[in-house]
């Protein structure tokens, strides 16, 4: 792979980000809306201070944002500050700023999300490939099958379905939260323990709503994949069922499935975020639906800018990575 192709490939990926920065800039001021006044129009019938008051502090808060700025500049000086990587601050939250509260929650949509991701593939796929095999058992073909039932129920479902029968019912594992109330966040066994036992839902309840797609996916491709000539070559040759599936069946059938995973990350990221508010864990996707309850839209563009240019970035990385999986792709053609 040369390097004018990795540099492409990042050349791409920086029109991408340009690209997805100038929608979040644009689209929100196509309305006569004003986040800030709304805002503390609301605090004013709350009794946070005297409605007379309201269009000083409006004002003042137009200037401290530059937007009493003509358009043109707005858009230059948002674009300057995404280079120093300067996301705004928080109007519900001030001062704290968009970075600190996504570098706060990312680490819980991070381990949700690759777990999650990672289990549902190689599960996914493993059952469809399975489902395909001709020598393969017939409990496993009527395992996958019932995978592919859970493909048409959302994972904000499965995730009440599951808090219902499984937290409120059985009380074998916690409703919601992050970890148990009273313990103190610190390096421990016990406290490992009560994180992922707070993860167990959430967790399943992505798993089992994607799961089945996969096995679907790779089911059509296993049946694809056992009228190729080389998979017939290899049965010729008298290699042991289990050589053949794995080298010449299961890799194979596979390659598609990688490009599936990247864009796939778009859904899983969508669903995720309302998992999470359901179970109430301090995600990225909890931050934002209080974001959006209180019109912090500051916050709200910072976290839909994040999630865009890391689903591109994911999508370049996988594309870069393809050729490894298969030596007969070149990116350089």
């Amino acid at each position: 792979m040369s390097l004018w192709v990795i540099g492409r490939r990042i050349l791409f990926l920086l029109m991408v980000i340009w690209a997805a920065a100038t929608i979040t800039f644009f689209i929100p001021r196509l309305s006569s809306r004003n986040p800030i006044r709304e805002r503390f129009a609301t605090l004013a019938r709350t009794g946070g201070f005297s409605p007379g008051d309201l269009e000083t502090i409006v004002a003042s808060y137009n200037q401290k944002f530059g937007l009493d700025k003509p358009l043109w500049q707005q858009y230059v000086d948002y674009m300057s500050s995404l280079a120093r990587f300067d996301l705004g601050v928080s109007l519900n939250l001030f001062p704290k700023t968009v970075v600190e509260l996504i570098v706060e929650a990312l680490p819980w949509s991070i381990g949700l999300l690759i777990v999650t991701t990672i289990l549902s593939f190689i599960i996914g796929n493993i059952l469809g490939a399975l489902a395909a095999w001709p020598q393969a058992p017939n409990w496993l073909r009527t395992i996958s099958t019932s995978f592919v039932l859970l493909q048409g129920v959302p994972p904000v479902l499965l995730g009440v379905l599951l808090i219902f029968f499984i937290a409120f019912r059985a009380n074998l594992l916690p409703i919601s939260g992050s970890y148990s109330i009273g313990s103190v966040p610190e390096w421990s066994f016990a406290f490992a323990i009560d994180v992922l036992r707070h993860q167990i839902l959430p967790a399943l309840a992505l798993i089992f709503g994607t799961v089945g797609g996969w096995v679907l996916s790779m089911r059509g491709m296993g049946i694809t994949i056992q009228g190729e000539d080389y998979v017939l070559f290899a049965e010729h040759k008298g290699l042991s069922s289990r050589t053949i599936f794995r080298d010449y069946y299961l890799r194979n059938a596979l390659l598609p499935q990688v490009t599936g995973f990247a864009l796939a990350l778009g859904n899983v990221v969508t669903s995720a975020i309302i998992v999470e508010q359901i179970f109430g864990l301090p995600g990225l996707g909890n931050v934002l639906a209080q974001a959006i309850r209180v019109n912090d839209f500051l916050v709200i563009y910072g976290i839909v800018l994040f999630i865009t240019i890391a689903i591109a970035t994911l999508m370049v990385l996988v594309e870069l990575l393809y050729p490894l999986l298969d030596p007969r792709i070149r990116l350089d053609q």
